[in-house]
């Protein structure tokens, strides 16, 4: 096997069991790529974005003997659709969690962990203001979920109990993906730019930089299927004006 495709076939098998099972009846995931796909986009810039900058500044590197040397500017184009592929996979979960526990309990524990991780994320990435990936990782992160609470009324529809049971469960792909990223190595970490922390060879904010991905991309999936559906977010008719 050529190694330059070697970041490629990662992302291809990371893919293939989400697309194929998004047939499945129960779920019929396919129905709201109509949602989906557009929910991607603007994650997707912000994080290419990002991604550039980081690039840059040497907070990371792509090693190119594992990289098929098509470039997005100075991002390889495996790098670029990570920020497509994952966020289907995740989003894949979330929706068969919806789908097949669509009653899961303790709603107001899940809002009251999510806050308060999002307050202690901010106040580690001020400490850490020094490394890039930690800080703007942390800050990103906490900043976004505290912006879902202070609006709540526009992102009603987000469910953080169903948000934590499903991201818990893409963290073991999501970590297997990136254990072989940053084991071979295809991605290439400044350790003077994050806690160095490893989970593996991982680096501990690589959770939460996906946690905003998919977090991300779920609030702004449920955004548009609420607005265009005939029916709310827990399935009850929306109210008209008579």
């Amino acid at each position: 096997m050529n190694p330059h495709y070697t970041y490629f076939l990662i992302l291809a098998a990371s893919l293939a069991g989400p697309l194929a099972l998004s047939f499945d009846k129960k779920v019929a995931f396919y129905k709201n790529w109509k949602y989906l796909f557009p929910a991607m986009i603007i994650p997707a810039l912000l994080y290419i974005a990002w991604d550039i900058y980081f690039t840059s500044k040497g907070v990371w590197s792509f090693n190119p003997a594992y990289i098929t040397g098509i470039n997005l500017y100075n991002l390889p184009i495996e790098e670029v659709l990570f920020f497509f592929i994952v966020p289907y996979c995740c989003v894949f979960i979330y929706a068969c969690i919806r789908a097949y526990f669509p009653n899961l309990a303790d709603k107001r524990t899940a809002d009251l962990f999510i806050i308060v991780l999002a307050v202690g994320l901010l106040v580690t990435g001020v400490i850490y203001a020094e490394k890039y990936y930690t800080s703007w990782t942390f800050i990103f992160t906490g900043a976004f979920i505290l912006i879902i609470y202070a609006v709540r009324k526009f992102f009603k529809s987000f469910d953080a109990v169903s948000f934590l049971v499903s991201y818990a469960i893409c963290l073991i792909p999501f970590l297997i993906v990136n254990g072989f990223l940053t084991a071979i190595p295809v991605v290439i970490y400044n350790n003077a730019e994050n806690l160095g922390i490893r989970i593996y060879t991982i680096p501990f904010e690589d959770a939460f930089y996906g946690m905003l991905l998919t977090l991300m991309n779920i609030v702004i999936y449920e955004k548009l299927k609420t607005q265009n559906s005939p029916q709310g977010p827990a399935g009850k008719p929306k109210t008209q004006n008579v």
